[in-house]
């Protein structure tokens, strides 16, 4: 045996530190939880921007249609007043007209006749030009009363037709779009008993007139 072989001058075998596996999983399990809460963190903001840019469209969406609808009924009701001055023009128009008794119409010569078929022509091209702009008639004679519609002026007894129905439109009403310009003034018919669907009074209707 060698010098270097005795116990006293064998070389030392050099000591290596065993991990400890338990705080090794302990710190991996903490930057797992750690890295899985930022990625909660970052989803949640990820879906509050979504929420955000989704409402935010919808308003802007909500918007568009609104201005839309309002620059629409802008165009459809901007002649309301005027429509009702030429409403006003064309009833003097056809007053002037059922006036004149049939038989003088049917038989007028000369100056008189032109004067009649100038009015006529008058009134047809208003009528035109009103229904142009989007004007209309409202229908009345033989329709159930409405209020929202109608006017009802006076009451006719009329076993024949039932209670509520138009019976004489006084002057015709109209509509311009969905809205009511002027309604019309109307007769409705008493004692022939209940419409289907009708109330138990006739709604609107001036008896003192």
């Amino acid at each position: 045996m060698s010098e270097n072989d005795t116990p006293e001058h064998r070389p030392e075998t050099p000591a290596f530190d065993i991990p400890d596996t338990g705080a090794v999983d302990a710190a991996r399990e903490a930057e797992l939880k750690a890295g899985q809460a930022a990625l909660d963190a970052l989803l949640a903001e990820n879906a509050e921007l979504k929420d955000r840019v989704l409402r935010t469209v919808a308003e802007m969406e909500n918007l568009r249609k609104r201005t839309e609808r309002e620059i629409a009924d802008t165009r459809t009701y901007a002649i309301s007043g005027f429509a009702r001055d030429m409403l006003a023009a064309t009833d003097s128009l056809s007053r002037a007209l059922v006036v004149l008794p049939p038989e003088v119409r049917s038989s007028a010569e000369g100056s008189l006749k032109s004067l009649i078929e100038g009015i006529e022509l008058t009134e047809r091209e208003m009528q035109r030009l009103l229904a142009k702009h989007g004007v209309t008639p409202i229908e009345a004679m033989g329709q159930k009363f409405d209020p929202h519609k109608h006017q009802a002026m006076f009451e006719v007894p009329d076993p024949s037709q039932p209670d509520g129905t138009v019976v004489q439109v006084v002057q015709a009403g109209y509509a311009i779009g969905d809205r009511v310009l002027r309604p019309a003034m109307v007769g409705v018919s008493k004692g022939g008993g209940k419409a289907e669907g009708a109330s138990s009074e006739s709604a609107g209707v001036d008896k003192s007139a």
